[in-house]
């Protein structure tokens, strides 16, 4: 049986940035209990991905994206390789400034062979990260697009 691991990442207090959060507690809702998937609201963590990704076949992470260029809302699908950060080799790297790709990279030095090598990125186009709570209307249109499209991509694995 394949496992799916979903995170979503994002500060639910700064408006748009809680697109990953929003996703993840939309996909809860909507999708019934299965040893198949795991959800995890990454909030603005990234450290736990080194320890939360054993045993999944499939990695799926949504966040925000800022100066991008393109229109609010906009949904950008990339392979992980794109944006995995560069493994730093610092012992003393400060956990709570890793970036989730950063997390990645380490997850893959320290995992070697278990680590997953289907890895799907969704990133959103925002401009919003003011301290507030709720989404502009664009991102969160595309957002619950996004809610649609995992779900169709999960409903074709063989999981």
């Amino acid at each position: 049986m394949s496992r799916v691991a979903i995170m979503g990442f994002g500060n639910p207090v700064r408006s748009d940035d809680a697109v990953g959060c929003y996703v993840i507690e939309e996909l809860k809702k909507s999708l019934p209990d299965s040893e198949s998937f795991t959800f995890f609201d990454m909030g603005t963590s990234a450290f736990e991905v080194l320890f939360n990704l054993k045993g999944h076949d499939k990695i799926i992470i949504v966040d925000a994206t800022t100066n991008s260029g393109e229109a609010v809302g906009t949904l950008f699908k990339l392979p992980a390789s794109e944006v995995e950060g560069a493994i730093e080799e610092d012992p003393m790297v400060f956990l709570h400034s890793l970036k989730w790709d950063q997390a990645l990279s380490y997850a893959k030095k320290i995992m070697a062979n278990e680590y997953p090598e289907d890895i799907e990125v969704y990133l959103l186009a925002i401009d919003n990260t003011r301290l507030e709570v709720g989404m502009s209307e664009a991102v969160k249109r595309s957002a619950d697009e996004l809610v649609g499209i995992i779900k169709d991509d999960l409903a074709t694995l063989s999981v």
